[in-house]
């Protein structure tokens, strides 16, 4: 399976960091991927228009749906197997008031 991560242009940036997280599980279970830089500051117009919200990471399959959580819960998804179930599924994360 091979999936767009995209998340900040700080690929130097580890620990808690919301990208890294996911970005590691990714390395960790063995999922091809490719690294989709986006804006740091600005209003990231294709990120709102594709999840609904400002906030980075979200997976993009090849089918063109995405996959946004909050990272942790991302992790867990994809350290669990179940990255694939998210696929189609159109389950980008509500906006956060």
């Amino acid at each position: 399976m091979a999936v767009k991560l995209h998340r900040c242009r700080n690929l130097w940036v580890k620990g808690p960091h919301p990208c890294w997280k996911v970005q590691s599980a990714l390395d960790e279970e063995g999922v091809n991927y490719e690294i989709v830089k986006e804006k740091y500051l600005g209003p990231r117009e294709e990120t709102v228009s594709r999840t609904g919200q400002k906030r980075f990471p979200w997976i993009e399959f090849e089918d063109g749906s995405v996959y946004r959580e909050e990272s942790k819960d991302m992790a867990e998804t994809i350290r669990s197997g179940r990255l694939n179930e998210k696929r189609g599924s159109g389950s980008a994360a509500p906006a956060s008031p």
